[in-house]
């Protein structure tokens, strides 16, 4: 098992935002987690993170439990998160950016193979490698904010709502970029919402409501529910 949560609760004050929450990932996977503004989703990416305190639960990554360790130790471990924000560099170089999103490691050789294998995924970027990040568009900023998480060479990495603002030409060549880096052994946490393109290109889903699971089990299967078509698919025929 390369990620497992365990009974799951988080608190924002008294709120309870995340509540008895168990899911897995096993290595090579893309796992959706699915659901509406509010649901909890980007709670439990940031609990994962080290970002947020559970109040109880257990998270264990590689047969370690991690819910207990500090953001950068979680990033050592091997896993990155792309927030919905992106959180890249708006006055630092497209290079820097990535440069410095390797700064944890210490292998610099590979960290030269990995910048060119990234600039293979995203060629844009190194066409302006030397330009501010804050002049990209929206869509060549969400490239580099997956390019700055891969960077720190991820066993599992955590995106949250990467579609969200990008037009739908960019959603598609999005998720062909998800579907390329799973196809070379990236392990994926995608929480979006939109529930359509992560159900196609996940193997197995968990909806969220109310920041509890309320379905779980293979893409396939929660694409053709009809509650999940009703609510969150516009009560589309079958996924293909």
């Amino acid at each position: 098992m390369l990620l497992d949560i365990k009974n799951l609760n988080v608190y924002y004050g008294k709120a309870k935002a995340v509540e008895g929450v168990s899911l897995c990932i096993q290595e090579g996977e893309i796992v959706t987690i699915i659901g509406a503004n509010g649901a909890g989703k980007t709670t439990i990416l940031r609990t994962i993170s080290g970002l947020k305190s559970a109040a109880s639960g257990e998270i264990w990554f590689q047969d370690k439990r991690i819910d207990r360790i500090p953001p950068h130790r979680v990033v050592k471990l091997g896993i990155s998160q792309i927030p919905p924000d992106r959180m890249i560099f708006n006055t630092m170089s497209i290079l820097d950016n990535l440069k410095t999103s390797a700064h944890l490691r210490k292998d610099r050789s590979k960290v030269k193979q990995d910048m060119e294998s990234i600039y293979e995924h995203f060629p844009i970027l190194k066409e302006r490698q030397n330009q501010l990040a804050g002049q990209l568009s929206g869509g060549q900023q969400q490239m580099l904010a997956i390019a700055c998480a891969l960077m720190a060479s991820p066993k599992l990495l955590l995106m949250d709502e990467p579609s969200a603002g990008l037009s739908p030409m960019l959603v598609a060549e999005l998720g062909n970029i998800i579907h390329d880096l799973n196809s070379q052994g990236l392990s994926i946490l995608l929480v979006e919402q939109n529930c359509r393109m992560a159900l196609k290109l996940a193997k197995r889903a968990y909806l969220l409501e109310l920041g509890s699971l309320a379905l779980s089990g293979d893409a396939t299967d929660l694409a053709n529910n009809d509650r999940v078509k009703r609510l969150y698919l516009g009560g589309d025929d079958d996924v293909e």
